[in-house]
Order: C-alpha cells, then structure tokens, then sequence
C-alpha cells in the first residue's frame, strides 16, 4: 500500500514528466490580495496570471497546494470532524495550463495519472459535464463530454447543473465550466443495489468528487454578461486526502496514514481509544484536523488573534480546545503535545513545520492555556445566569444571554447547553441563532463593496513577455493582455510622466472611490509592510489628489475620491515626497534593526511582521524573552553607528533568487518569491525586499527605540522612530524636564527633589492610614453601640464619612465577631452614595439571609445598583439623599 508521502510525490512525477514545472505550495496564509485570507484553492496564487496582470510563463506548472477553508463561500468548519472528509487544512493536488493545452489534454492527463499511474478501477469513476444555461445562452459543454467518451461508456457522464459545473472566480471575473471526477468506493453489494451514477453529487460520503477540472473560458462582467475570455486556462483541483483514502481502501480519509498517527497520539495522551464512542470519535477527528491547520497556519506567519485571519485561526485552535476539554477530558494545554508527531509526518514535504516547530509549540501552548482560562471563566459566569434563571422560575436560558457568553466571553453555545442540560435547564437556542444573524450581518454590511467592471482609456501596444495579440472586442481581460503591465518607476523617480490606463468605480462604507491604473508610475503600493504611496496625478486641465495605493492581484492601483474630466490626457504623476522619504528611512531603519537583532540576541531573530509609515516603523520578530533595556540600548547603538556610517545602498534588481541566495539573503517562511527577487543591501545587511530605502544610510538620520513588548508567545516587538521624529521626541522630552524642573523652584537635581517629596508623600499617607485605622475603630465601637436586636437579628447600621475600604474592613470585622449580625452601612465618596452589606456565617447557613439579592433591590432608592455573594455586597448609586431609605429597605427586605 502507498503511504500518503508516495502518493504526493507520484503527482509531482507524473506531471513533470507531461512537461509541467513544479512549483512549490504558496504560503496558506495570503499576504497580497484584498480578497482573500487565505488560500483556498490552488489557483489563488495564478489570479494574476490568470487576470492577465503577469507573465503567464511557464504555461505548465503543478505542485501540492497547501489550502484553509473556514469561512465565506467554502465555510466547512461545522462540518469538520462529524463526517469523513471534510477538512479545515487540506492539500489540493493541481495542475494548470496558461494558454497551452486545454479540455482534451486536461480530460487525458487526469483520466491516465487516476488509471494508468495510480490504478483506479474505470468502473468505479463518473464524470460530470456542464449540463447547459439556456438563460445565458450557453450551451451543454458536448465538447468536454467527447473526451470523456474516449474513457468511460455514456452512463458514467453525467450532466451537471450550474451550482456544481460552473466555476466562477467571484461576482465578476474568469469563469467557465468544469468537470468533476466522482469515485464511487462503496462495497459491491452495494453498488449492486444502486447505480453510482444516481449518487454522484448526493452527499454519499462513499460516492465522492476526488478532481475538479476547470475549464476557465469566459468573464463575467459587472452587469452579469458573460464575454470570451482572452486566453483559455486550465485549473485542475484535486483532494489529497480524498485520493489517499481511495488508494489505502479507506471509508474514512481519518483511517489513512495523514490522520492516523496524529489519532493514535491522541489517544496515548487522553487515555481514551478511538472507535469506541461517537462523540469521542467526533473530538479525536476535530482534534486530528485542527492541529494541521494552526500548525500551518503558525509556520507561515499568521498568529492567532482578535482580527481578520489571526481571529480565524484563534476559533479553530478553540473549538479542538473545547472537543478536547468536553469529550477527552483535557483540562490542561493538550494540541501542542501532537505537534511531534505532525513534525514526523509532514515534515519532509513541508520543511517550515520543522523549522518553526519551536515557535509553534509555544504559540499554541500559550493559546490553549489562555483559553482554558477563559473556559473556566466562562463557566462561573454561566453558574451565575443559571442561578439567576432559576431563582426568577424560569427553566431556560435567554438566547442573547447565551450569546453575550459566547460573544464576549469567547465560551461556545454547544458547551453551554451541555452545561445547562446537566443542571435541568435549555437554552433558547433559537433567540442566540436571531443575535448571531444580527452580528453577521453587522460584519457583511461593514465589509460590502461595490465595484464596477474596468474602464479603458489607453492603449500602448507593449507586449509582456510570452503575450499574444487578443481581440479586445472579447473581453478587458484580454485588453489588458494587450496594453501591457503596469510599470512601477519608483525606485528611481518621485515624479513622471504617465496615461491612465484604466479606471473603475468602487463604493465602500457609503463612500465612492476610483481605482486609476497608470502606464508608468512612481506610486509605491502597499506592500511588504510599506504603506502605499500619496500624492497627486497632474494634467493641463486639473490636478486628481491620490489618497492611497493598493496592490490588487500584482496591479497597482491608485486610490482617488474624484475621477479626472479627462482620463485619456497626458499626466504628470507627483508622489508627496516627505511622506516617500520618511517610510524610505523607516524601511531602511527597519532593515538595519533585524541585523542588529541577530548580532545582540542570536541568529535564531527571524522576522515575523512588519510595518513601515511615514510615522515609524513597528518590527515583529521571533525571540523567546523580553529583551532587557541594555540590550535594546546595545542593538540602538549598532543602529546608529551604521547611520553614522553612511553605508551605500547596493540595489540588486531582478536577479535570480539562486543567486540572491548567494548574496546572504534570508527566505522568510509565509513569504512567496518568484524565479527572479530584487535584494537590498547596506553592508552586511542582505534581504529578499520589494520595498523603497534611502540611498546611504545617513540619510536616516537617527535612529530610536519608543517600545518593546509581547505579541504572542515567542513573538516579541519593537516599535521605533527615525529622523525628524527623534528630534521632535528629544524635544519633548526637554520641554518635559524643563516643566517639571520649574515645578521644583528651578532645583538643579530633579530626581533628588522627586526622592524627597516621595519620602515625605509615604510619611504622610502612613499618618492618614493610621488615623483613618483609628476613626474606624472608633465608628465601629459607635456602631455596636447602637446595633438593634430584632428576631434573633442583630441588626448593626449607620452612615459614614469613612473611605469605601475602611467601611468594608469593618463590615468583615463585625460579621465574624457578632454571630448573628446583619451589618449595612451608607457612605458618600465624592459625591457618590455607597452602600456596604454582610450577614454573619450563621444567618446564611441557617437561616438562608442573602445580601447580594437584597442589596439590588435596596439600590433602586439611591438611583443604583449593585450585587455580591449572599454574605458580603456592596451597591453604588447616583442619589446621595436615598441613602437612608435604601439601608431601610434593605434591613426591611432580610427581615
């Protein structure tokens, strides 16, 4: 039997030997298209290609895709783990042409690769074809279904309808139909009993889709007509797992070698043995799919956290916690344990993994351990609302109660109704589904953008490399083909001369945009954790202010508020160039920072993140403590020195990554270069960078450090200032001690004149303390004098002066002294009534007294509000002048 290893690679044989170069996996997290988060699908790294933004040589590639799938149109999350093959973390297996071969070459390689290579039985594989849309005038794909004539009889194709044979990039783009392979592996007896061609596409979890053949041949535009697409592509996807499984004679893609031996770790740590309960099978499967995809996730530089994609990683990481909490019994730190074991086994295949195994395990183990946490936090919250909900006669759990749990507290409903079943309670789950909706839709409203198909304005005749002369009747994509790339001329220009290509409105947030794309520009888009480029595009007849500048599937795209009267006229593109400079010594700054890191702390400081603006630059990096201030002064004085230095930029444009390689440039992990990188070099400092830097380093002027801190576990960082903005720092800090020098008469010693007045400060609060101690002394003995016994109550009240933690000591004091005691006093703190409450251990044990209820309803009478536990609470409010009335009714209430 082939294990998992030999399957991947026996893809990667077969199409290198079809001519097809194998490329490596793009990193899962995606780090340059607005759209996405992560990688979904293997052609996600080809949208430019495929948009006709880059050179699409070599026309054939293949790799092992590493892909996520959590949320929007792919959201298979909740299924995860409750059946056998869906994934969070998969490997699509692809293949793609760029204007090569197209349906009959595709249709041969895949039927020969599953048959001839792998050896697939013929009789068990279906085939679907685009079945037709006659509203779009498009007709049955006949010609797809006579290549697969030539393999399989006419009853194993099947028509297909739109949701499943039509691919489409999004709302507007490529598009076209496509070819699903289905696998029937069902035991004879039952494919005896019913045809698997009557199952294909029916969610039977043994009649499965394994490949996905696209054949991109149209556009869709923005008023939904579909035109030629300018050249034809192939995008083929196919399930690892899923092919593993049918070549392993598996039911289950969890009972092959991918998942096996990361469940049979599972249960040495729990204790508990697979295959004996659904819901510890259903853990085990999360547990065994979740690892991967924050494993993953982590070595390509996505950190868990509370936004966007780091927020998508914290919920899958959080939901295995859970399953492993609830049904394995895990009450400690748990995923990062496996972590060896997924090490071992994909390690070879993707070397990050091993090489970031440290950082991983640590990240991991700090989340695992901050989640439990709020586990246990989220339970004594619960404990609170299901008592609440019982003492007010109720037997279920309010929906937005349940979701405030969720929402805020980070604690699930599924745990909450288990929690709420074993105390005889429901929870409306009806009521949190209403509050979720209302929040999606929050979040979709925030995030909805309008965009309108592109506009053409001129149209140079410059071909990129490898291009072909397309009609532009057919369609913009292919128009774009036509007029050439973008050329980006600002590592060398601040201003020049360019025409709009093309331009197109975007609605966001209620506010209108245009995207304006040049022929030629100076414009830095945001990038590589540079800011994009501001300024303005001039002509004889207006001057267009540019707001921002994005990079937009390898396009730059300038960002205005108004669209020019005359797009086809020549203009003049003009950056603002104190902004340019300052991000160009910020990024240089930060270049000569990561150096001095691994000079102080050791060659082990990898970058994990960055940003560089015109204000300062932040740099995240891997290191496993604090970095102390004399080694933050150390790395500062190194920084400096090479300013001071005025080391030359060495700008190595377009060479190949090989050769970069050579020059001493690092490859960060998460980071996806082509065959030829540009390398900037000061001295000894060598990086893979896309960036724009200063052309010696005394243009940088100074250098210094504002903030270190913690990102996550092992992630630390630093925060720093260049140029002008040391200088305006230093004179803030100069300004600030001539201040406070003024403050002490002009004393020559500031810090000698702080040390006294700080003696004399701790002198004299000692003296308040102890006279304080002594009034409450005092008012408590005042109190006891005039306490009350009624009904066996010793009823001990009055109103105060006294600071709140004062009236509280004695509250405490006299609950344990007087064994019958109901204590309530009122006090005022600038202006605010408080009220203090206890009962002794007796009157709550006994005799079923509770402060905390009775000291809500007291409240109200002073405009307040307040709880506690039944033998100690406290309630502020807004009505000095009910303070009376609330210690009555609150003695009235416990009598």
């Amino acid at each position: 039997m082939r294990t998992a290893n030999e399957i991947r690679e026996s893809f990667k044989q077969f199409f290198a030997e079809k001519g097809h170069a194998i490329v490596p996996s793009a990193p899962m997290v995606v780090k340059d298209d607005p759209t996405l988060m992560f990688t979904n699908a293997g052609m996600n790294q080809w949208k430019d290609i495929i948009l006709g933004t880059k050179d699409p040589e070599p026309r054939r590639r293949a790799d092992s895709q590493k892909c996520l799938r959590v949320s929007g149109k792919h959201n298979d999350l909740e299924e995860v783990g409750h059946d056998t093959y869906h994934h969070t973390m998969f490997e699509m297996l692809g293949n793609w042409s760029f204007g090569d071969y197209f349906k009959e070459g595709a249709i041969d390689m895949a039927w020969e690769y599953l048959v001839d290579v792998i050896g697939l039985d013929p009789k068990d594989l279906y085939v679907t074809v685009f079945e037709g849309s006659p509203e779009e005038n498009i007709p049955r794909d006949d010609e797809a279904a006579g290549y697969w004539a030539k393999h399989v009889p006419a009853d194993h194709i099947i028509n297909g309808n739109k949701h499943d044979n039509f691919w489409e990039m999004g709302d507007t783009g490529p598009c076209g139909p496509c070819s699903e392979i289905h696998l029937d592996s069902r035991t004879p007896e039952e494919k005896a009993k019913v045809p698997g061609r009557e199952l294909v596409n029916k969610d039977d979890p043994q009649v499965i889709e394994i490949w996905n053949i696209v054949f991109m041949q149209f556009e869709r535009k923005a008023d939904g007509k579909l035109v030629p697409l300018g050249m034809n592509v192939i995008d083929t996807g196919m399930g690892f797992e899923r092919l593993v499984r049918a070549l392993q004679g598996k039911h289950s893609n969890y009972d092959t070698d991918v998942f096996q031996p990361t469940i049979r770790a599972i249960e040495q740590l729990s204790g508990k043995k697979y295959g004996e309960t659904e819901e510890v099978d259903v853990a085990m499967r999360v547990i065994a799919d979740h690892i991967r995809a924050v494993a993953f996730s982590i070595a390509d530089g996505q950190l868990p956290s509370n936004a966007k994609a780091g927020y998508v990683i914290r919920r899958i990481l959080r939901r295995a916690v859970r399953y492993a909490y609830t049904f394995l019994g895990q009450k400690r730190a748990f995923m990062h344990l496996l972590l060896p074991t997924l090490t071992e086994q994909m390690g070879e295949a993707y070397p990050e993994l091993v090489a970031q195994r440290e950082l991983i395990d640590k990240v991991m183990k700090e989340e695992e351990e901050s989640f439990l946490r709020t586990l246990e936090t989220g339970i004594k919250l619960l404990d609170r609302v299901m008592s609440d909900t019982k003492a007010a006669g109720k037997s279920e759990i309010s929906g937005p109660e349940a979701f405030t749990l969720f929402d805020t507290y980070g604690f699930p409903l599924d745990l909450t109704e288990l929690i709420c079943r074993e105390n005889g309670l429901t929870v409306d789950e009806a009521g949190f589904n209403a509050e979720m909706q209302k929040q999606k839709e929050r979040a979709r409203n925030a995030a909805a953008v309008e965009t309108d198909d592109w506009q053409m304005v001129a149209h140079p005749h410059p071909l990129p490399k490898g291009g072909e002369p397309i009609s532009t009747e057919s369609s913009s994509l292919g128009e774009e083909l036509e007029v050439g790339l973008s050329q980006f001329v600002g590592y060398d220009y601040t201003e020049y001369e360019c025409r709009i290509l093309r331009y197109r409105r975007i609605v966001q947030k209620k506010q209108t945009y245009y995207q304006i794309v040049l022929d030629k520009t100076p414009f830095y888009a945001e990038m590589g954790g540079q800011v994009g480029d501001q300024g303005a595009i001039v002509s004889e007849f207006e001057t267009i202010d540019i707001i921002d500048t994005k990079s937009e599937n390898g396009l730059t795209v300038h960002i205005a508020k108004k669209l020019p009267e005359h797009p086809e006229a020549p203009f003049m593109a003009c950056l603002d160039t104190d902004r340019r400079r300052a991000s160009e010594a910020n990024h240089s700054a930060t270049h000569l920072l990561d150096q001095a890191l691994r000079e102080v702390l050791g060659a082990h400081v990898e970058q994990k993140g960055s940003l560089v603006s015109p204000e300062g630059l932040r740099f995240d990096f891997s290191h496993f403590q604090k970095v102390t201030a004399e080694e933050l002064r150390q790395v500062e004085r190194i920084v400096n020195q090479r300013i001071r230095e005025n080391i030359p930029l060495q700008d190595h444009r377009n060479v190949p990554i090989e050769q970069a390689k050579e020059l001493g440039a690092i490859a960060l992990f998460g980071e996806k270069y082509g065959d030829r990188v540009r390398v900037v070099q000061f001295g000894q400092s060598v990086e893979f960078c896309g960036g724009c830097h200063v052309k010696a380093t005394g243009q940088i002027g100074m250098f210094k450090i504002v903030a270190e801190s913690s990102v996550a576990a092992g992630i630390r960082r630093i925060e720093a200032i260049t140029g002008s903005k040391v200088e305006e720092a230093l004179y803030q800090l100069q300004d600030g001690m001539e201040a406070l020098r003024q403050l002490f008469n002009g004393v020559p010693d500031v810090k000698g004149a702080i040390e006294r007045l700080i003696t004399e400060n701790a002198g004299m609060k000692k003296q308040a303390e102890e006279f304080i101690h002594e009034k409450a002394q005092s008012y408590k003995q005042e109190l006891l004098r005039n306490a009350k016994e009624q009904n066996g109550i010793c009823i001990i009240s009055g109103k105060t002066l006294l600071p709140a933690e004062a009236v509280k000591d004695i509250a405490f004091q006299l609950r344990a002294e007087v064994e019958n005691a109901l204590v309530c006093i009122g006090s005022v703190n600038d202006g605010k009534p408080l009220l203090t409450c206890a009962a002794s251990d007796l009157l709550v044990k006994e005799h079923g007294v509770n402060v905390g209820q009775a000291i809500r309803e007291a409240a109200k009478l002073m405009q307040g509000g307040g709880g506690g536990q039944p033998h100690f609470a406290t309630a502020g409010g807004k009505n000095p002048d009910g303070l009376s009335a609330a210690i009555d009714k609150f003695i009235e209430l416990i009598q």
